[in-house]
């Protein structure tokens, strides 16, 4: 119990830094079409974050235990944030004058991101279930190397997609772009439901990768068009807070599901 307090605590306290970040892109990069570069970057580089956070704490828990592991991730995670700050553009923002009253309901009143935030929910929760996919998959082969190693394989296919995606411009709105991504999200995921072999299942977790970071970009640009005028950081807030929502959905029914499912084996080898 004091565990997941501790992580409730560290989860309330975590700085709003993606929001923050995504809201100065549009003030350091008028152009739409560096806008999106700078997306694309932005989006592609979590996956690294992804992929090299798992093994450096895993490399700080087997060579000095795990308190210090955990001292070594707020460290980095303090110095980021400071390095974050303390940077130029940070410090030169001012927030816009708003030109009506403020709104409780805030960007929500607006149709079309509450739309957005719901779809995004569902992303969210997709990739909420990866984590415990990869568990189930490494139990299921023996092969504990695979619970890092599916999720890990998701962000490389995610950071390469959004290298190409920033790297050429590509017509129609960025809406399209999203509905498109979203498709070929959804769709990605269909290789992995057979339950197939280890290398299978590696290179399949690629395929949904590939759509992620396009769509994370194609988001956050129809975001920034859609956010209320002065609403900008609230509005990229909000898509963040829906995403981190149905991560913690997905991980979660992800785990009732497995739950269920052996009990009902349990059941039926009795």
């Amino acid at each position: 119990m004091l565990a997941a307090l501790t992580v409730l605590v560290a989860g309330l306290a975590t700085p709003p830094l993606e929001a923050g970040l995504r809201a100065l892109w549009p003030h350091l990069l008028p152009d739409p079409e560096h806008q999106r570069t700078a997306l694309s970057l932005d989006s592609s580089t979590q996956g690294l974050v992804f992929v090299a956070g798992p093994l450096l704490a895993s490399g700080f828990a087997a060579g000095a235990g795990a308190t210090t592991a955990l001292v070594a991730t707020a460290a980095l995670g303090l110095l980021g944030t400071g390095l974050v700050v303390t940077a130029s553009p940070s410090r030169a923002w001012t927030p816009a004058e708003f030109t009506e009253a403020v709104r409780w309901t805030g960007p929500l009143r607006v149709p079309g991101l509450r739309v957005l935030f719901t779809a995004l929910i569902g992303t969210g929760v997709a990739l909420g279930a990866v984590n415990v996919l990869a568990i189930s998959t490494a139990e299921r082969h023996h092969a504990g190397w695979l619970a890092g190693v599916i999720p890990a394989a998701l962000s490389i296919g995610s950071m390469l997609a959004g290298l190409a995606y920033g790297r050429h411009a590509w017509p129609d709105a960025p809406a399209k772009h999203l509905v498109a991504a979203s498709i070929g999200f959804a769709t990605g995921w269909l290789p992995l439901l057979p339950d197939p072999a280890r290398a299978i299942a590696v290179l399949g977790a690629v395929l949904p990768g590939t759509f992620l970071a396009p769509l994370l970009t194609a988001a956050f640009l129809t975001v920034d068009r859609l956010a209320p005028a002065g609403e900008s950081t609230e509005t990229f807030a909000w898509l963040i807070a829906c995403i981190g929502v149905g991560q913690a959905a997905g991980t979660a029914l992800a785990s009732l599901a497995l739950w269920l499912l052996h009990r009902f084996n349990d059941r039926l080898s009795a």
